[in-house]
């Protein structure tokens, strides 16, 4: 894999189109130390980008939550959006936009630093092992819990949030796991490390953890329509750890993601079943439009 600083084109970068290997961040920078970044992730699909507007508004939403205010409007963000892309040609990939406070303050309080934007995108297939997405991924259980929402702005996609996914996921691996399963501060199942989870019971009937500490997202709520135009039943509710093998299908959903089947959670395991590789077929075609007319 090429490593991302050594790669070719155009980052948009503080509304200027710059070659690739001269975007700089200094040492000093707010966001690098003091975790002051946003971030968002959308997918590009045949050179259509999936739901755009609905992911800016959730950026914009992280920055506010974080104190942190764009100097460009939405309007701005979404034509840079599709600008980089077309300039990158990129047609089945990813978008990644993100806000930082600059280096001109090193200190908890940073008024004054300034709000940089960048948006890069590059051509991206599957987040899994593609073989996975049919055999089913495997998670444990990680030792570190979502915070409570009164401890951190918990609906934001900002980068100090993520610290212990990273945690969570470089165990999961390194103990044969592909990803895992996070718990909420009262010990409810949650998410995984970057995904949203659902789980099918016995009666054909989806089960998925109300978000109230960790995000709602945007793949989450788009397969909850979807299921719903099915007449599947959606049962949102706190999930304890002791229902888990009362269920017989497990999945997660997000933008990296998309639909992946889970086939075991430790000890317990799922059948990758017909209602899950439906619903992962509805999703290709709907993000897929273009090419399905």
């Amino acid at each position: 894999m090429i490593p991302y600083d050594k790669r070719e084109g155009k980052i948009w970068y503080n509304n200027e189109l710059v070659d690739w290997q001269e975007v700089k961040l200094h040492a000093l920078s707010h966001g690098l130390h003091y975790a002051s970044f946003v971030f968002e992730g959308l997918r590009v699909y045949d050179g259509e980008i999936f739901k755009l507007e609905e992911h800016t508004d959730r950026f914009y939403h992280s920055a506010k939550r974080m104190d942190i205010k764009i100097p460009y409007s939405k309007d701005e963000i979404n034509k840079a959006t599709k600008k980089i892309v077309s300039v990158q040609n990129v047609q089945n990939g990813y978008i990644r936009p993100f806000a930082w406070r600059g280096s001109e303050m090193m200190a908890v309080s940073a008024q004054q630093t300034k709000i940089h934007v960048a948006i890069a995108t590059w051509e991206w297939g599957s987040y899994f092992d593609p073989k996975l997405k049919t055999e089913g991924i495997k998670l444990n259980i990680s030792k570190w819990r979502r915070p409570s929402p009164d401890t951190i702005p918990w609906d934001t996609k900002a980068s100090g949030l993520y610290m212990i996914c990273t945690l969570s996921k470089h165990e999961a691996e390194r103990d044969g796991y592909t990803d895992s399963l996070m718990l909420d501060h009262e010990g409810n199942v949650a998410e995984a490390t970057g995904a949203n989870i659902f789980f099918k019971d016995k009666n054909g009937e989806l089960h998925t953890p109300i978000p109230d500490s960790f995000l709602d997202g945007i793949t989450r709520r788009t397969v909850i329509e979807i299921a719903k135009s099915k007449n599947i039943k959606i049962n949102e509710r706190k999930i304890s750890l002791d229902e888990l093998s009362n269920f017989a299908g497990c999945f997660l959903t997000g933008t990296a993601a998309e639909v992946t089947p889970v086939s075991k959670i430790i000890e317990h395991n799922y059948k990758v079943c017909n209602l899950i590789l439906d619903l992962s077929t509805s999703y290709d075609k709907l993000v897929r439009k273009k090419k399905a007319a």
